[in-house]
């Protein structure tokens, strides 16, 4: 699929910055992007600094140029420290170039629908080895609204000073480039068509991997309850045997300035966009290899290469699911009188206890 937009001005991939300021995710994305020549659209949404060094936020878009057809996107590095979610969507990345020498129904697939790339969200903190963004806001409690209800000490956000881990940022300011550049993103690339999709992979949170959606703000539930319970129901049909938790956030915790609330609240009425988070969870690594709580990296991402291969296989059909499930949107959204009894069934199930 080449690029629908030739005329866009090429994109540097190249940091402004002294020597040696970059890191192995942004040199990998700038290979494949490299190696994908005119197949990617390659776009600069804003800018960060790091120190002495100028990172750009990049995206990559592959697939049919015509605004409605059905998006996937796929985000990574929002935490700098959680390298594992960045790793796992440019092995995807990167299998997809070598699949399109060969795989004729990838080509038809992508006449359909639109993938769009998002790997390396917060590349200042991914630099730096911090959670948070160069100015100490952890991007994923940024957004501007309140959780409704009681939020963890701490880890639910707080602004009382990016000395502390989660903060939200200063109260009344605006956000952060990042998350704003990822808003961005999903309003023009994502949100304003009638059916797309958005997983954003992180790690740290659990002994098992978790698929998590709106809301994190409030135990009320989202609006598409009905199209994200016909999603997992296909998840299960397609895959019997995964070992994903699938479940609203705040089955979990409440958090303040969820991005993905945010950006679900903003989605045009009358279109389907549904947004997943990925938390893979580390603490079974920390479990097999105790010698990893002494690692910040460690404590997020798997250490031993063989575990690190592994969790790059293992997600691989996840992300496969997501463009399928585009694909043949028209075919599995509910209409009326199904989506009535997939909502019975979806407050049932999430109602009742914490989702399997």
């Amino acid at each position: 699929m080449d690029s629908p937009h030739p005329s866009l001005a090429p994109v540097s991939l190249v940091p402004t910055r002294e020597a040696g300021a970059t890191f192995d995710e942004f040199e990998e994305l700038k290979a494949i992007l490299r190696a994908g020549g005119t197949r990617f659209e390659l776009r600069s949404v804003g800018c960060v600094n790091a120190a002495s060094s100028t990172f750009p936020l990049l995206t990559a878009s592959i697939g049919s140029p015509d605004p409605q057809a059905p998006a996937v996107g796929f985000f990574g590095g929002i935490h700098g420290l959680e390298r594992i979610g960045t790793q796992l969507i440019l092995h995807y990345m990167r299998a997809l170039l070598f699949r399109l020498e060969w795989d004729e129904l990838l080509r038809l697939q992508l006449q359909k629908i639109r993938l769009l790339f998002m790997p390396i969200v917060n590349p200042g903190g991914m630099w730096a080895h911090t959670r948070s963004n160069p100015g100490g806001v952890d991007l994923m409690r940024n957004a501007p609204q309140r959780a409704e209800g009681r939020v963890p000490f701490l880890a639910g956000g707080q602004s009382l000073s990016p000395v502390l881990p989660w903060y939200c940022g200063r109260s009344g300011t605006p956000m952060e480039t990042e998350s704003t550049a990822l808003l961005q993103v999903v309003r023009e690339q994502l949100a304003g068509r009638p059916f797309s999709l958005a997983l954003d992979c992180h790690s740290g949170y659990g002994f098992s991997d978790s698929l998590w959606f709106p809301y994190a703000k409030t135990r009320r539930l989202m609006p598409h309850l009905p199209e994200m319970f016909a999603l997992k129901t296909m998840l299960e049909q397609s895959y019997p045997h995964h070992a994903y938790r699938f479940e609203p956030q705040s089955n979990q915790y409440l958090l303040h300035g969820d991005l993905w609330d945010h950006a679900y609240d903003l989605a045009p009425a009358g279109h389907v966009f549904l947004p997943m988070t990925l938390e893979l969870g580390s603490w079974l690594w920390i479990r097999k290899n105790p010698r990893q709580l002494f690692s910040r990296q460690g404590i997020f991402n798997p250490i031993m290469a063989h575990r690190t291969q592994r969790v790059l296989r293992r997600h691989a059909d996840l992300l496969d699911f997501l463009t399928r499930a585009a694909y043949a949107a028209p075919h599995w959204l509910p209409a009326d009188d199904r989506r009535a009894q997939l909502l019975q069934l979806a407050k049932a199930h999430w109602r009742r206890r914490p989702a399997a």
